[in-house]
């Protein structure tokens, strides 16, 4: 964004003024043989300096034309042409994807980007973009291979059990997951589905839409709050192709409700001949119950009670990169890689390795190796300690900060009802508001997210990585009115 070089309210320009004063601007030509210009354009580029010196140039005309700038103004404005190119190119030709320290609290916070990824992961996506792979080439053979095996062998290992066979494909998220098993399984055919789990999340992903495009007919079953397996087993005809669970993600029905389990409706399923696929959406691997989070059904909690095609996220509970992840009876899934639908929607190399390198620590029990799970498995204590530590290195006397219980969310659309206790820390500035306060940590390098409550800025440590404690101080410190 361009500065503005002049503010003189509504004291507008005399036109015989305004002329003397555009005669004064100088033209691009000019501003370019500038030896600061000139070194701009060696570092950025002749074309980008040329367009950033015209972009400047030309506001600051603009400002004439409007009347904001004297003669005094003009000259400081042409004063700071050198500086104002500078900043246009160094905004202009910046990543406008960059990190930020989320201190909200939420785990898996979809506008902050969902899990961040471990190291070893991080490292694997270097180490394969830098090079040529075997992404789809089998080195003892010297034939082709294919892209799925560097995860699917993984899986395996940890979702095949005793004579169960099952295998897994990856496509680009949880929805083209949805779509491919729908289109594979059920095109030209019905789906039963409960009319409580026809849900709506972030995006206005709509499970109506999408089986709408996958060429499946919904056919809803029960009301929004009682559905029973009955109802299910009702709507099943000679059209029927799947059973359809939806885990309801970011919200639950209380009170006078009742839905058939998993285990009545894979029942149904066996003895009707009809597969029981399960939008599981979040998609655990590791007991949630161990971090105190109950009732949120995990990948292999679903597969053991007898569901045939579960699809799942890859960047939400598992902790990896954004994935669709579809795991389930071998059979089925081959037909799902058959599908022409899965080459539009496969995943390409980086996700593949950024996948391996977060399986393998699966595979290993090393789950502290990924951060989203290291978060999770924090204690209150934990916080909290580091929270005091942090607490006292803030010497701003405008700031009063306090350490107070809170509570941690999951996010992501995950046991949206379960919290984890943690302690927060409290901010609050004289001469600030909660909301300017808030917005000041947002304008730091890298940008300081927090949350709002009770008039305070507060900020959970859960989700801060340890080393980014002490550029939180350090920008608390800065902070003045």
């Amino acid at each position: 964004m361009l500065p503005t070089f002049g503010t003189w309210d509504n004291r507008l320009v005399k036109a015989s003024t305004a002329a003397e004063l555009y005669r004064k601007l100088p033209s691009v030509d000019e501003v370019m043989r500038r030896p600061a210009i000139a070194a701009l354009a060696a570092a950025f580029g002749n074309d980008s300096a040329v367009g950033a010196a015209r972009a400047v140039v030309a506001k600051i005309r603009q400002e004439i034309t409007s009347g904001l700038l004297n003669d005094e103004a003009l000259n400081l404005a042409l004063a700071g042409l050198e500086g104002a190119v500078e900043k246009y190119l160094r905004e202009g030709l910046r990543c406008s994807l960059r990190p930020v320290i989320n201190a909200t609290g939420v785990i898996l916070h979809t506008n902050l980007g969902r899990a961040p990824l471990s190291v070893a992961a991080i490292e694997h996506i270097g180490e394969t973009a830098a090079s040529y792979s075997n992404l789809e080439f089998d080195a003892a053979t010297g034939g082709r291979g294919k892209r799925d095996v560097h995860v699917n062998r993984l899986l395996q290992r940890l979702l095949n059990e005793e004579d169960e066979q099952r295998s897994t494909i990856v496509v680009n998220n949880n929805a083209a997951a949805v779509l491919l098993a729908l289109n594979t399984l059920a095109e030209g055919g019905e789906v039963v589905v409960s009319r409580g789990e026809l849900v709506e999340i972030g995006g206005s992903f709509r499970i109506p839409d999408v089986m709408k495009k996958s060429g499946a007919i919904l056919r809803e079953v029960g009301t929004t709050n009682r559905t029973r397996v009955g109802d299910y087993e009702s709507a099943i005809n000679e059209n029927t192709r799947v059973l359809l669970r939806v885990h309801r993600s970011n919200f639950e029905i209380t009170g006078f409700t009742e839905e058939p389990s998993t285990a009545e409706l894979a029942e149904l399923a066996r003895r009707r001949g009809i597969p029981l696929m399960e939008d599981l959406g979040s998609g655990a691997l590791l007991d949630l119950r161990s971090v105190g989070i109950n009732g949120e059904p995990g990948v292999m909690d679903s597969l053991r009670l007898g569901v045939d095609v579960i699809t799942y996220s890859g960047d939400k509970l598992l902790g990896g990169p954004q994935a669709g992840l579809i795991s389930g009876r071998a059979e089925l899934i081959a037909r799902m890689r058959s599908n022409s639908l899965f080459r539009a929607l496969r995943v390409d190399k980086l996700i593949y390795a950024a996948l391996e390198a977060t399986l393998l620590a699966y595979v290993r029990g090393d789950h502290d190796a990924i951060p989203a799970l290291r978060m999770m498995r924090l204690t209150k204590e934990d916080v909290g300690r580091r929270a005091e530590v942090l607490a006292a290195r803030v010497s701003n006397g405008k700031l009063r900060v306090e350490v107070i219980d809170g509570e941690s969310l999951l996010g992501g659309g995950a046991a949206p009802s379960s919290v984890l206790p943690t302690r927060l820390l409290a901010v609050a500035c004289d001469g600030l508001s909660a909301d300017e306060l808030a917005e000041r940590l947002r304008a730091v390098e890298p940008a300081i997210v927090a949350r709002i409550d009770d008039g305070r800025v507060m900020l959970d440590l859960r989700t801060v990585f340890p080393e980014q404690d002490a550029t939180i101080a350090a920008a608390l410190n800065r902070i003045s009115v």
